[in-house]
């Protein structure tokens, strides 16, 4: 069996790498223990999904350059999404294959 190892990466940097992503709505969910130390500065920007919950943001810094809410986790999720309770996922140019 092959596994798939997901990498997401931003700036030619690896931030975060798991054989244990969890794929909701075409994003990768990494466990939070997956992610590169440092790299996640918590934000006060908040988005409420109808069926995930409130989620909360994380900028993405690397060798100094901040990426405003790059990445996204539930704090508590909705019973519908409890499979990504402690895990982040990215957008905003952050590049996961």
């Amino acid at each position: 069996m092959m596994v798939y190892m997901a990498t997401a990466t931003w700036n030619g940097t690896v931030i975060a790498q798991s054989d244990d992503t969890v794929v909701v709505e075409n994003n990768h969910y990494f466990p939070l223990s997956a992610v590169a130390e440092g790299v996640l500065v918590k934000t006060d920007h908040t988005s409420v999904c109808p069926w995930k919950g409130t989620a909360s943001y994380y900028s993405v810094v690397v060798d100094g350059q901040a990426n405003e809410n790059a990445a996204w986790y539930y704090p508590d999720p909705k019973d519908a999404a409890a499979e990504i309770q402690d895990r982040v996922a990215f957008w905003k140019g952050i590049v996961v294959s």
